[in-house]
């Protein structure tokens, strides 16, 4: 959902529903963007790449909360989208009750037992989830290889017709951008490609596969109308998708007439493999998977048996931060890594009122219908009054006043007379907050922060933000004040924002003072400083994991909130098992760790020198050890065995057979750097029994000698390589009568830093 937010100021306005308010601006809306499409040629009968459109998003799963308005929502929107005349097929998602001419589609994990709601409609998959979204203080989702390509296959296997990934390309959420409330700034998303168009593997080698398998079915997938089923065992099944070819008139020598078949066996065991008997031959099934028979007798892909490498993404180094500031720079060590010391600036952000662009009112305001979400910050500011016989009280009775709020979402920070006391983390959770008073007039300050705002849902243009029900004080000597009859003080964001102090033309009017090395960290703290371009192409990032919580720029570009929660220390799997329905919680990684360090920088942002770097700091860091880092896979691995089927490009299907052709039926082992980089070195490599995985490689019983001089002369210096899994290649058969496997590490390092660096 991308809804803007003045769309909740439009008077009457409910949105989602049978809502004329609402339609008039959706319908302008969507009108818009097709003429916008129809004038720039976008459609694929004007001969552009749009074949499809989707009308709303998964309304499926709240439309109950709307009863009969819901209901009639749904045709509405349908009946819309067509009268725009697009010329192309409309889709809803996840929309059961879609109208006979809307396209109803699946959406989820897992989607091989979707039926649309119409015989008359494809089996379309419009969303399937390849990872997960990553919450501030969360740990990372992964959802592995095996199990993505098992849906997939299991989906074209019973009957599916389309099937598109959400996402194939990972993002990032720039500037204030990310909802959720708490989604982090990464939208990386465990992507085949990441954030920084780097290739997540072996998520994209093993899918790349997938898809060369299921094209060598293409014959006989788009010929049959519906596979047929044949059990082959407790768990086992296969479809078969079989069609007599008539062929007369073409004048070939063969027969007048051919038969297309393709075949996918599934094993759904979570647990144990099988050996099942299909068309008289035996095949071998792990569990959990989908063999892929494009000739009905030759298996060419299993999806549990991943061939592609595995890719480990690194930064190459950290980029000292320094400017053009006249600040001499010194050495300095921190935790044995060597720093050089960065010029750096700072300005203090004033706590609570700063402008005269403030207000007045009695009583508590809803913080988006202020701040119209023109920043994340809204200050509260009331005067409390403490009598004599409070403190008289307070010290008799041995309490202390608290601040009780009933709701608040999602940051709040609570001030005493300028002084930072307490902050609650949550999403509408309850506040208790003891505070401590001075005789006399105090004043307190409780400053709302948004982090992201709700994007999905029932009615959350009602959701809204800052603060539900009473605020009061407690503990009085005359009793409870309710402070939401009070006056408040309404001070929208924060001065360093809209003095714009971040952009290279304002930063100067800020009033900058140098920061010393030994400045204890402060909370409510602007900084900049300057730094040049990293040569090469390489993905750039800004560690900032020193920091706390803030905001960063660069360049007047605004990178996104940054956040060092770090995630719970238990809940990540020490190996994960592929085995069985996946959900957000399996495989996850990252425990006891910040969710996100490393903040992407796009280099159509950077210039060579004396790029802009501006901080906001909320709760103390040190911007000394923020540095600039390259990201790349520098670690590769890949690990075959003799019983891995031949590679896919290596099959080729005659134009009028269903034969299967391949005349090379050695498995191999294929490794690929990132663009502009060589296999530098060789770590480790072992034909015969190697025993662990990528990083944790050791040899086996078994091992051919000659494993490590024929990888090498195969790979380094070399973007790519590949080494057939074969006892011919390695000179001899190592162990008799075992099945051998070829393991490799190898490292990647740029090609214009290779020069004699290649080691063996």
């Amino acid at each position: 959902m991308g809804f803007p937010v003045w769309l909740r100021d439009v008077p009457g306005i409910e949105f989602r529903t049978e809502n004329v308010p609402f339609k008039e601006e959706m319908q302008r809306f969507v009108k818009k963007i097709v003429d916008l499409m129809r004038e720039e040629m976008l459609f694929s009968w004007q001969g552009g790449p749009i074949i499809m459109l989707q009308i709303e998003n998964e309304y499926g799963d709240v439309e109950r909360s709307f009863g009969q308005r819901g209901k009639e929502y749904v045709k509405w929107a349908s009946q819309m989208a067509l009268d725009l005349g697009t010329g192309v097929p409309w889709v809803m998602c996840k929309q059961p009750d879609a109208p006979d001419n809307i396209i109803n589609a699946c959406n989820g994990f897992y989607c091989d037992g979707f039926k649309p709601n119409s015989y008359n409609k494809p089996v379309l998959w419009t969303e399937n989830w390849d990872g997960w979204y990553t919450t501030w203080g969360g740990r990372l989702p992964h959802r592995p290889a095996e199990d993505l390509a098992f849906a997939v296959a299991r989906f074209f296997q019973r009957g599916g017709s389309f099937q598109n990934y959400y996402m194939y390309f990972g993002g990032t959420n720039f500037n204030r951008t990310s909802g959720g409330p708490f989604d982090i700034t990464s939208y990386d998303y465990d992507a085949p490609i990441d954030e920084y168009g780097l290739l997540s593997e072996p998520k994209w080698g093993h899918l790349k596969d997938l898809h060369a398998a299921i094209k060598l079915c293409e014959p006989a997938l788009v010929a049959a109308d519906l596979p047929q089923y044949m059990k082959l065992g407790p768990k086992q099944e296969a479809h078969v998708y079989h069609v007599d070819i008539d062929i007369e008139g073409l004048n070939l020598t063969q027969d007048r007439s051919e038969s297309r078949c393709s075949a996918f066996l599934a094993n759904i065991d979570e647990r144990k493999a099988a050996a099942v008997t299909f068309l008289g031959q035996r095949y071998y099934l792990p569990p959990w998977s989908v063999s892929i028979l494009p000739d009905c007798r030759n298996t060419v892909f299993n999806t549990a048996k991943v061939g592609a490498q595995t890719s480990v993404k690194m930064v190459d180094f950290d980029l000292p931060l320094f400017g053009h500031f006249s600040a001499q720079k010194q050495s300095m060590i921190h935790n044995g890594v060597s720093y050089i010391s960065k010029s750096w600036m700072t300005v203090k952000e004033p706590i609570g009122v700063w402008s005269e662009n403030i207000f007045t009112v009695q009583g508590i305001l809803e913080h988006l219908n202020v701040t119209k979400d023109h920043s994340d910050y809204l200050w509260y500011i009331t005067r409390i009054y403490v009598s004599d016989d409070d403190i008289a009280f307070w010290e008799e009775k041995e309490v202390r006043p608290t601040l009780t709020i009933d709701s608040m979402r999602d940051v709040l920070r609570v001030f005493i007379n300028g002084k930072l006391i307490g902050s609650v983390i949550g999403h509408w959770v309850k506040v208790v907050q003891p505070v401590q008073f001075i005789k006399g007039y105090n004043d307190l300050l409780l400053l709302s922060q948004t982090v992201g705002l709700q994007n999905y849902g029932a009615f959350f243009e009602k959701d809204g933000a800052g603060f539900r029900g009473q605020i009061k004080l407690t503990g009085f000597r005359n009793g409870d004040i309710d402070l939401s009859k009070s006056s408040w003080t309404y001070q929208v964001g924060l001065r360093g924002e809209f003095l714009n102090i971040y952009t290279v033309e304002e930063n100067e009017k800020a009033g900058w003072s140098d920061l010393t090395l030994d400045a204890i960290p402060t909370t409510f703290s602007w900084y900049k400083t300057y730094f040049n371009s990293p040569d090469g192409t390489e993905p750039v990032a800004l560690d900032l994991g020193s920091m706390g919580k803030g905001q960063a720029w660069v360049n007047g570009h605004h990178i996104g909130r940054y956040w060092t929660l770090v995630a719970p220390k238990d809940g990540c799997q020490r190996i994960c098992d592929y085995r069985g329905p996946y959900n957000s919680d399996k495989c996850t990684t990252n425990c006891g760790k910040p969710t996100q360090s490393w903040y992407h920088i796009p280099r159509s942002w950077l210039q060579a020198s004396d790029n802009l770097l501006v901080i906001f700091e909320e709760t103390g860091g040190n911007p000394f050890d923020v540095s600039i880092k390259l990201r790349s896979a520098n670690i590769i691995c890949g690990q075959v065995s003799e019983s891995h089927y031949p590679p896919l490009w290596k099959w080729s299907q005659s134009d009028f057979n269903a034969s299967i052709l391949i005349n090379d039926t050695t498995p191999e082992l294929h490794l690929r750097c990132d663009d502009e980089h060589v296999i530098a070195s060789i770590k480790f490599a072992s034909y015969g029994t190697p025993q662990g995985s990528c990083q944790k490689f050791s040899k086996g019983n078994c091992h051919a000698p000659s494993s490590f001089s024929v990888v090498s002369e195969a790979c380094l210096g070399r973007n790519s390589c590949y080494i057939g899994i074969s006892n011919t290649v390695f000179g001899s058969d190592p162990c008799w009568g075992i099945v051998k496997t070829l393991a490799v590490e190898a490292r990647c390092m740029s090609s214009s830093n290779n020069v004699g660096a290649l080691q063996l």
